[in-house]
């Protein structure tokens, strides 16, 4: 017996993944985003894991999650936690992990009515 919808209205939802490009419910998103279970998604001005900062998880603070999946790009690395001290200092969660992964486990807080926030870094591809 299922006692969840498949999608829950009004909530967003990340539609696909590709390695430079994901979707939000039918926008296709290019560079890093941040996406809110609730409202519009927003352009996270963060070019490469490298360039992240303080300011850049306030940004994240402003859209009052519960809990932050920060997604990290194609592999997993952990942001110093001065960064997030914001967010850590008000008690809300933050878990890392790679980008897809992110995604995923986005989408299933999400469904699960959970004030989540995913913080996706999209990094553009290297220059062969």
């Amino acid at each position: 017996m299922k006692f969840q919808p498949d999608h829950l209205e009004g909530v967003n939802v990340i539609s696909r993944h590709e390695p430079q490009r994901l979707w939000v419910n039918a926008t296709p998103w290019t560079s890093s985003v941040l996406v809110p279970w609730r409202g519009d998604a927003v352009a996270w001005p963060v070019p490469s894991f490298e360039t992240l900062s303080a300011d850049h998880f306030e940004q994240v603070l402003a859209l009052q999650p519960e809990l932050v999946i920060f997604g990290s790009g194609a592999r997993l690395r952990f942001v110093h936690p001065g960064l997030q001290r914001a967010l850590i200092e008000r008690r809300i969660g933050v878990e890392t992990m790679d980008t897809a992964a992110a995604c995923r486990t986005y989408n299933v807080l999400a469904s699960e009515g959970r004030s989540v926030v995913a913080a996706l870094l999209l990094e553009e591809a290297p220059v062969a």
